[in-house]
């Protein structure tokens, strides 16, 4: 979509065909095209169609939000979801930050969120039509007064005068997702410096940044919006020390676990300290996927008094059951060697239709195996399959109650 019709949304006859298709469903566009084109220029029913299904798409990301805001295509995929843009505006906020540079802005939804944390924004990119969109959007939501946008090359943005400065580097390009960090746009390099060119920062990077890259004087921190991990944030400025560099946190609720960035053997691929390890007991653990990304799983395993099954698998087991927001709990009635025969009889012998597979370190996929027992029954039941030094290992169960308290939460 050109800016030019863009902006004709923007009309007075571009909002009438809006709100006209605020609740179309999806495989009407060429019955309403057909019709909408005998009193609308057709220019401005393909970007009215197009922004229509872009909001309903950007509904599971911004929720209410995205019946008024404006969108393209790659603001959509690629814009933070809500839920953690408000954190880590909240963040902001907290440190006393009233005047920030967001770099590489997108349409604008991190901006939004510091805005209503009373942040003043200068949201900078160099797309033009991306740049329009985000102006729209801080018009649309009331919040132009806090927003104000610039189309610039952000590397050549004069940061003097800003708290602080938040980066949300490009990580896709057309020919897919960019791994090499320094081929970012910006690259990762100008970015940090970025990040510390006022007295707070922030960087927004793949969740799975090694931690070796993870510079001395950042606190790097792992998001996940409802056991899904969304994103890790470098933060410069911050005062973690060396002692506390690492955070988890889990939305919704801001459950916050850190820890210390030193390793102590046995180590996770990559570094990270593991609790040690030993047989199954009545209750396992899957901590949370940030909790993983952060290696803080040991931090985990002394909340819930546990041990690894594998030194080198992020299941712990315990004879206690904790609730903890930190990890999902498991009841288990069965360890056994893992068989696929042996697994579809004890189904079939205990009617189970509905069967909820996790794994990790055995070389099955969830699919195949469901495929292979061929299920059937009234009840329920959870499969967990992993790895061990004693070869791999069925564990039959069902989730443990008492989850959502946080326990040894620590901000």
């Amino acid at each position: 979509m050109e800016t030019e019709n863009f902006e004709r949304l923007l009309t007075d006859q571009g909002q009438l065909l809006l709100a006209e298709l605020r609740d179309y469903a999806p495989g009407q566009e060429l019955a309403l095209a057909t019709r909408l084109r005998r009193d609308h220029p057709a220019e401005l029913v393909t970007a009215a169609l197009g922004q229509a299904a872009l909001r309903q798409r950007a509904a599971a990301k911004f929720g209410a939000d995205a019946e008024r805001m404006y969108f393209t295509p790659n603001g959509v995929e690629q814009s933070t979801r809500r839920s953690v843009a408000e954190w880590r505006a909240g963040r902001f906020a907290a440190l006393g930050v009233r005047r920030l540079a967001d770099l590489c802005a997108g349409i604008g939804g991190d901006a939004i969120a510091l805005a209503r944390a009373g942040i003043s924004v200068v949201a900078v990119d160099r797309d033009p039509l991306t740049c329009a969109v985000a102006a729209a959007n801080a018009a649309a939501l009331g919040l132009a007064e806090l927003i104000e946008v610039r189309c610039a090359d952000v590397t050549e943005t004069d940061l003097t005068g800003f708290d602080a400065v938040f980066t949300d580097p490009a990580r896709r390009t057309s020919h897919g997702r960019v791994f090499d960090p320094e081929a970012y746009g910006p690259p990762l390099s100008w970015a940090i410096g970025a990040g510390r060119a006022a007295r707070f920062g922030a960087l927004k990077v793949a969740p799975g940044i090694p931690h070796e890259a993870v510079p001395e004087d950042a606190e790097a921190e792992w998001v996940s919006d409802h056991g899904d991990v969304k994103e890790a944030v470098l933060w410069f400025g911050t005062d973690a020390g060396a002692d506390r560099p690492h955070r988890a946190t889990l939305l919704p609720g801001g459950h916050t676990l850190t820890g210390g960035r030193l390793p102590d053997p046995p180590v996770l691929p990559g570094g990270g300290r593991w609790p040690a390890a030993g047989q199954v007991r009545q209750y396992l653990y899957e901590p949370d996927g940030a909790v993983i990304r952060a290696h803080l799983v040991a931090e985990v395993a002394e909340l819930v008094d546990g041990t690894l099954i594998d030194p080198r698998i992020a299941y712990l087991t315990s004879d206690r059951l904790v609730p903890t927001p930190y990890a999902h709990a498991f009841e288990l009635t069965d360890v056994l060697p893992f068989h696929v025969k042996r697994l579809k009889a004890l189904l079939r012998e205990r009617g189970v239709g509905t069967v909820v597979i996790k794994k990790r370190g055995v070389g099955i996929t969830p699919e195949e195996l469901r495929r292979q027992l061929r299920p059937s029954g009234p009840n329920e039941l959870t499969v967990i399959l992993s790895r061990t030094d004693h070869g791999p290992l069925m564990m039959l169960g069902q989730p443990a109650r008492g989850r959502v308290q946080p326990v040894g939460a620590c901000m």
